[in-house]
Protein backbone atom coordinates (compact mmCIF):
# COMPACT_ATOMS: atom_id res chain seq x y z
CA UNK A 1 0.00 0.00 0.00
CA UNK A 2 1.46 3.46 -0.82
CA UNK A 3 2.16 5.99 1.53
CA UNK A 4 0.44 8.79 -0.85
CA UNK A 5 -2.51 8.75 -3.49
CA UNK A 6 -2.37 6.66 -7.09
CA UNK A 7 -2.09 8.60 -9.93
CA UNK A 8 -5.91 9.28 -11.76
CA UNK A 9 -4.78 7.55 -15.14
CA UNK A 10 -1.40 5.49 -15.28
CA UNK A 11 -1.95 5.95 -19.34
CA UNK A 12 -0.95 9.55 -19.29
CA UNK A 13 1.80 9.80 -16.53
CA UNK A 14 4.53 11.69 -18.75
CA UNK A 15 2.09 13.23 -21.28
CA UNK A 16 1.79 16.73 -18.61
CA UNK A 17 3.53 19.54 -19.79
CA UNK A 18 7.17 20.06 -17.31
CA UNK A 19 6.13 23.84 -16.91
CA UNK A 20 3.58 24.10 -14.64
CA UNK A 21 2.39 26.27 -11.41
CA UNK A 22 3.95 26.01 -8.65
CA UNK A 23 2.45 25.27 -5.01
CA UNK A 24 -0.59 26.94 -3.53
CA UNK A 25 -4.07 26.81 -3.90
CA UNK A 26 -5.01 24.45 -0.36
CA UNK A 27 -6.97 21.87 -1.71
CA UNK A 28 -6.35 19.01 -4.42
CA UNK A 29 -8.47 16.99 -6.89
CA UNK A 30 -6.43 14.39 -8.71
CA UNK A 31 -2.74 13.58 -8.66
CA UNK A 32 -1.65 13.42 -12.09
CA UNK A 33 1.88 12.18 -11.71
CA UNK A 34 5.22 11.98 -9.76
CA UNK A 35 8.02 13.88 -10.86
CA UNK A 36 11.64 13.88 -9.84
CA UNK A 37 13.56 16.89 -10.96
CA UNK A 38 17.15 16.53 -11.90
CA UNK A 39 20.02 19.10 -11.69
CA UNK A 40 23.52 18.73 -13.96
CA UNK A 41 24.81 21.39 -11.86
CA UNK A 42 24.53 19.34 -8.82
CA UNK A 43 25.36 15.73 -9.99
CA UNK A 44 22.75 14.61 -12.30
CA UNK A 45 24.22 13.21 -15.66
CA UNK A 46 23.47 15.77 -18.94
CA UNK A 47 20.83 15.28 -20.95
CA UNK A 48 21.58 12.71 -23.80
CA UNK A 49 22.17 15.69 -26.30
CA UNK A 50 24.98 16.73 -23.53
CA UNK A 51 22.31 19.65 -22.10
CA UNK A 52 23.07 20.60 -18.33
CA UNK A 53 19.47 22.29 -18.26
CA UNK A 54 17.38 20.40 -15.34
CA UNK A 55 14.97 17.84 -16.31
CA UNK A 56 12.78 15.52 -14.53
CA UNK A 57 11.41 12.00 -14.53
CA UNK A 58 8.18 11.04 -13.94
CA UNK A 59 6.39 7.87 -12.03
CA UNK A 60 2.64 6.42 -11.47
CA UNK A 61 3.86 5.70 -7.99
CA UNK A 62 4.95 7.83 -4.95
CA UNK A 63 7.80 4.80 -3.67
CA UNK A 64 9.32 4.30 -7.42
CA UNK A 65 9.94 8.20 -7.35
CA UNK A 66 11.59 8.04 -3.85
CA UNK A 67 13.67 5.52 -4.59
CA UNK A 68 15.02 6.98 -7.59
CA UNK A 69 15.71 10.27 -5.87
CA UNK A 70 17.55 8.68 -2.83
CA UNK A 71 19.61 6.23 -5.73
CA UNK A 72 20.63 9.39 -8.14
CA UNK A 73 22.93 12.37 -7.64
CA UNK A 74 21.81 15.22 -8.51
CA UNK A 75 17.27 15.00 -7.79
CA UNK A 76 15.39 16.50 -5.45
CA UNK A 77 12.70 14.72 -3.94
CA UNK A 78 9.72 13.64 -5.46
CA UNK A 79 6.90 15.99 -5.91
CA UNK A 80 3.50 15.82 -7.22
CA UNK A 81 1.74 17.29 -9.94
CA UNK A 82 -1.51 17.57 -9.05
CA UNK A 83 -5.12 18.93 -10.57
CA UNK A 84 -6.74 21.72 -9.03
CA UNK A 85 -10.63 21.65 -10.79
CA UNK A 86 -11.16 24.94 -8.29
CA UNK A 87 -9.27 25.89 -5.48
CA UNK A 88 -8.49 28.99 -3.05
CA UNK A 89 -5.92 31.58 -3.49
CA UNK A 90 -4.05 34.07 -1.25
CA UNK A 91 -3.08 36.52 -2.99
CA UNK A 92 -2.22 38.37 0.15
CA UNK A 93 -1.86 36.85 3.61
CA UNK A 94 -5.00 36.47 5.02
CA UNK A 95 -7.34 37.28 2.30
CA UNK A 96 -8.67 33.95 0.48
CA UNK A 97 -10.39 34.10 -2.77
CA UNK A 98 -12.38 31.03 -4.58
CA UNK A 99 -10.72 30.37 -7.61
CA UNK A 100 -13.00 28.40 -9.89
CA UNK A 101 -10.55 27.26 -12.61
CA UNK A 102 -8.71 24.49 -13.51
CA UNK A 103 -4.91 24.30 -13.01
CA UNK A 104 -2.09 22.01 -12.83
CA UNK A 105 0.54 22.35 -10.15
CA UNK A 106 3.64 20.47 -8.67
CA UNK A 107 3.44 20.18 -4.89
CA UNK A 108 5.53 18.79 -2.39
CA UNK A 109 4.02 15.24 -1.74
CA UNK A 110 3.80 16.32 1.84
CA UNK A 111 0.48 18.55 0.50
CA UNK A 112 -1.39 15.63 -0.40
CA UNK A 113 -1.55 14.95 3.42
CA UNK A 114 -4.34 17.48 2.92
CA UNK A 115 -7.71 16.04 2.56
CA UNK A 116 -8.69 15.78 -0.89
CA UNK A 117 -11.13 18.48 -2.26
CA UNK A 118 -14.62 17.76 -1.87
CA UNK A 119 -18.12 19.57 -3.04
CA UNK A 120 -18.58 21.03 0.14
CA UNK A 121 -14.47 22.05 1.20
CA UNK A 122 -14.34 25.47 -0.35
CA UNK A 123 -17.63 26.70 0.53
CA UNK A 124 -17.23 25.50 4.28
CA UNK A 125 -13.84 27.62 4.32
CA UNK A 126 -15.87 30.22 3.35
CA UNK A 127 -19.05 30.35 5.26
CA UNK A 128 -19.30 32.91 7.91
CA UNK A 129 -19.83 30.38 10.43
CA UNK A 130 -16.46 28.51 9.75
CA UNK A 131 -14.32 27.88 12.50
CA UNK A 132 -11.00 29.96 13.32
CA UNK A 133 -9.07 26.64 12.42
CA UNK A 134 -10.31 26.22 9.39
CA UNK A 135 -6.51 26.19 7.31
CA UNK A 136 -5.73 24.09 10.01
CA UNK A 137 -8.54 21.95 8.86
CA UNK A 138 -7.79 22.43 5.35
CA UNK A 139 -4.07 21.57 5.83
CA UNK A 140 -5.00 17.95 7.76
CA UNK A 141 -3.82 19.41 11.23
CA UNK A 142 -6.97 18.57 13.13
Amino acid sequence: MSKYPKVKDVTLVGTYPGLTKSGGGFVWDEVLEYRVWCHPPAGAPESEEGDSSDYYYYFDNYEEALEFSEENPGTEEPLALILQMEYINEPKPGKYVHMKEERITEWPVEFLNCPKRTPNTIPDFFSPTAPSNRLDILRGLV
